[in-house]
């Protein structure tokens, strides 16, 4: 894996943009699908919110387990804030035992599976940080290839998403999440989407 400290070049920052940063038009789905996180939670959880009250999704399911320092799940944190916000608890399943993206999929689909039939959802909104959305849809496409992706993204930082470069935390954390494309599409975690 490539140092994530690293300058990109204007090439690399040009590609990233293109093909990791990627933004896809939204329509109502049938599932929006939360990931897990400590960070920016409540921008999360307001982007949920937004999205229900729009009428962009039916159902939505939350994955994430407990994290160091925490006693509550990171689907617990994210459920109860977006019940709170407003959304019906009803409409919101929950997985709470994963600790990656792998196993946000992997662990939910069951639960989809029992609640609403895999079969019965044909689109699917994933929502998370901006500089993993890729490889939110990348892993779903591993799992689950027959559903349609849509990504919603959210972050703190100040910089434009097409500018990231600028910011050194934002620029660590994208050049991290690119770096890890090619070796977890050459171990079969992810597959190639769009």
């Amino acid at each position: 894996m490539k140092d994530p400290t690293r300058l990109p070049s204007e090439a690399e920052i040009a590609e990233i943009n293109a093909r990791h940063l990627i933004r896809t038009p939204i329509k109502p789905a049938d599932l929006l699908f939360v990931f897990g996180t400590r960070e920016d939670v409540a921008r999360r959880v307001d982007e949920a919110f937004r999205l229900w009250r729009e009428g962009l999704f039916r159902w939505s399911i939350v994955s994430g387990g407990v994290t160091p320092g925490s006693s509550l799940s990171e689907c617990a944190i994210l459920r109860d804030a977006m019940i709170a916000r407003g959304i019906p608890a009803e409409r919101i399943l929950s997985e709470d035992r994963a600790m990656n993206t792998g196993e946000n999929v992997i662990f939910s689909l069951p639960v989809i599976d029992v609640a609403l039939g895999l079969r019965n959802v044909r689109s699917v909104i994933c929502l998370g940080n901006t500089w993993t959305a890729r490889r939110y849809a990348m892993t779903l496409q591993r799992h689950w290839p027959e559903v349609e992706k849509m990504l919603v993204t959210v972050d703190s930082f100040a910089a434009p998403r097409a500018l990231w470069h600028t910011d050194p935390e934002f620029s660590r954390r994208v050049l991290s999440e690119w770096d890890k494309i090619e070796p977890y599409l050459a171990k079969g975690f992810i597959a190639a989407w769009p």
